[in-house]
C-alpha cells in the first residue's frame, strides 16, 4: 500500500510539472494549435464600454516586415522596455507574429514569448512560422476581446503594438491583463496619435483609460520611422486594482 500511494503521489507530480511546462511553452507542443492558457477573468458586462469608436480588425500585419525592420520596429520598443534574454514577454495581439519571432530570438532560449491573439486562424498561421522557424520559446496563446486569458504572474513585460484601438472592452481587457503582469512588470502600448475610427489612438486617450483602470504612466515616447508613440505604463497592483463598478469610461477626446 505504501508503495501504491508514492507511486500515485509520483504520478502526481509528474502530471503537474507537465501542466506547467505546456503552460509556459516550453514543450514543443506549444506551437501547435491555440487554447487559452488561463480560466477567465472579470466578465465584459462588469465594465463600461469605450465611449469611442473600437476600429475593426482588418489585418495580421500594419505594414510589410522589411519595412519594420527598416526602421528597427522591435529593437526601439525592446531597448525602451529594457527587455533582455531570460524574460518572458508577452505579445499582445501578435497577429503575423512579427514582434514574436523577434522577440524570441533576443530574449534567447532561457526567455519565452507568448503570441496572443483573438483571431484563430492568425494564431493558426503563427504556429506554422514558429515550427516552421523552430523557435522552442514561443507559446502561442488564446484570448478574448475583453481578456487576454494570460497565466497569473506569468510576463516580465508586455507589448500591445498598432492594436490597443481594436480591443472592443479596453477597461475589462486592462483589468485582466494585471495580474498576469509580475511585480516591476511594465507595458509599453504603441499606437498612431489620430482617432480610433482611423486606427489610431488619441495620446490623450490612451492615458485616460490607462489610469482609469489604475495603471500608472511611466514614460512617453516618440518612437522613429512614423511608428507613432510608446507609452510605457506598470501595472496596478492587486490591492490597488480598481473594481469593476469603480472604473469610469473616458471620451473619445481623453475627458471624462
Amino acid at each position: 500500500m505504501p508503495v501504491r500511494a508514492s507511486a500515485r503521489s509520483v504520478l502526481g507530480d509528474c502530471i503537474a510539472a507537465l501542466l506547467v511546462l505546456v503552460a509556459l511553452g516550453t514543450t514543443p507542443s506549444s506551437a501547435q494549435g491555440s487554447r487559452y492558457l488561463a480560466p477567465p477573468g472579470e466578465p465584459a458586462e462588469a465594465f463600461p464600454s469605450p465611449r469611442r469608436p473600437v476600429a475593426d480588425i482588418v489585418s495580421p500585419s500594419r505594414a510589410t516586415e522589411r519595412e519594420r525592420d527598416a526602421v528597427d520596429e522591435t529593437g526601439q520598443i525592446a531597448r525602451l522596455l529594457g527587455l533582455e534574454p531570460g524574460m518572458t514577454v508577452g505579445d499582445i495581439g501578435a497577429g503575423s507574429g512579427y514582434h514574436t519571432v523577434r522577440l524570441a530570438r533576443l530574449l534567447g532560449p532561457s526567455g519565452n514569448v507568448i503570441a496572443q491573439d483573438v483571431t484563430k486562424s492568425y494564431l493558426a498561421q503563427l504556429a506554422r512560422r514558429v515550427k516552421r522557424l523552430k523557435l522552442t520559446n514561443v507559446t502561442i496563446a488564446l484570448g478574448q476581446p475583453h481578456d487576454p486569458r494570460l497565466p497569473r504572474a506569468s510576463l516580465d513585460a508586455a507589448i500591445l503594438v498598432h492594436m490597443y484601438h481594436e480591443v472592443a472592452q479596453p477597461y475589462a481587457f486592462l483589468h485582466n491583463l494585471a495580474p498576469a503582469l509580475r511585480p516591476g512588470a511594465r507595458v509599453g502600448i504603441v499606437d498612431l496619435d489620430r482617432p480610433t475610427s482611423q486606427h489610431g489612438t488619441p495620446l490623450a486617450l490612451l492615458t485616460c483609460e490607462l489610469a482609469a483602470v489604475g495603471y500608472r504612466q511611466i514614460a512617453v515616447h516618440q518612437l522613429s520611422g512614423g511608428i507613432g508613440y510608446l507609452v510605457i505604463s506598470a501595472p496596478p497592483a492587486e490591492p490597488e486594482r480598481k473594481a469593476p463598478r469603480d472604473i469610469v469610461a473616458c471620451t473619445g477626446d481623453g475627458g471624462r
